[in-house]
């Protein structure tokens, strides 16, 4: 039923979204995108001059589909307890039927010229989320909010890279638990 609700685009988008996650950008051909989505090849062109702008829609979808969750989750309580359910958030992520790594750091290995409009795409993804992360720890009184950031982030690509090769759910937990000792700052010397 919302294939028929949908317009072109969107079922494209969402067509690309899935296959692109799960088997990858290079190795999908237009042909499939096409029929998976129920639209011509001159729809597609229509929509996207290349198959490279779908890509780089596609990424534009999920950086604020991350934004939009991330942000919501931010909201929750105090600084602290925003950071706190940011993390939950980020955990329950990499414990996600279907997961396969962060659809970034995938697409970044596919396309590793930096001069490539997919590359700021994931350039601009990742600003976002440091300066977010960054913003948050400093809201939270973190001493060092833009280690911390920094931290945070490594922990978000590490588990988002590890879920997909190991355990989810211990990936999971040692996430959140490195990142609330992080949080707490350090203990007495």
């Amino acid at each position: 039923m919302a294939r028929t609700t949908a317009s072109p685009r969107q079922r494209l988008l969402a067509t690309a979204g899935r296959l692109f996650y799960a088997e990858g950008i290079h190795m999908m051909p237009v042909d499939r995108l096409v029929t998976e989505a129920g639209v011509t090849r001159a729809t597609f062109y229509r929509h996207f001059a290349a198959k490279e702008d779908l890509v780089v829609a596609y990424l534009k979808a999920a950086d604020a589909e991350l934004r939009a969750g991330l942000e919501a989750a931010a909201a929750r309580g105090t600084a602290a307890e925003g950071l706190a359910v940011v993390l939950d958030h980020l955990g329950a992520m990499v414990g996600a039927p279907g997961f396969r790594g962060c659809q970034f750091i995938n697409a970044a290995a596919e396309y590793p010229d930096p001069a490539d409009p997919v590359r700021a795409v994931i350039a601009g993804h990742r600003a976002w989320l440091r300066d977010t992360l960054t913003e948050l720890a400093e809201r939270a009184g973190h001493p060092e909010p833009e280690y911390a950031g920094r931290v945070l982030v490594l922990l978000h690509d590490g588990a988002r890279a590890e879920a997909g090769l190991g355990d989810a759910q211990d990936v999971r937990q040692t996430v959140l638990r490195a990142g609330r000792e992080l949080l707490a700052g350090p203990g007495p010397s």
